[in-house]
């Protein structure tokens, strides 16, 4: 069983030994880099940030709102297209019902009942009175 050996940070520094097959310093100055580069990185602008999550928000909201109010005028346009077809075929039922009246009230076919069903016939003279 090998020992494991503790690791003295110091004398790496020191002595150009390869670490995980990285030289030392080089991977410590790169991490320094990095470091520095985090550190100096632009800091986010918190109330930018919000003011920007605040009208991504509204605009949404209006966006939903245009949706949701165009799909009401849809259905209220097929809605009125329906009523409209509705009244057309009232209007065609009317038009049939009031021919159909005028030839029940025709008095060519109220003749034609009188004598055929009910045996009735026309006189040949026609007498009328005068009352003063």
């Amino acid at each position: 069983m090998q020992r494991k050996r503790k690791v003295n940070y110091q004398e790496m520094q020191e002595s150009p030994i390869y670490y995980n097959n990285y030289n030392y310093n080089e991977s410590h100055e790169r991490e320094q880099r990095t470091l520095k580069l985090i550190r100096n990185r632009p800091k986010l602008d918190r109330n930018l940030r919000s003011h920007c999550q605040i009208a991504f928000i509204i605009i949404s909201i209006l966006a939903m709102l245009v949706v949701i109010r165009s799909g009401i005028s849809a259905s209220r346009g097929y809605a009125l297209v329906a009523t409209q077809n509705q009244a057309q075929q009232l209007e065609q039922d009317n038009e049939r019902l009031r021919i159909e009246i005028a030839k029940l009230k025709s008095p060519e076919r109220i003749k034609q009942i009188a004598e055929d069903d009910l045996g009735m016939v026309v006189p040949k003279k026609m007498y009328f009175s005068h009352e003063r």
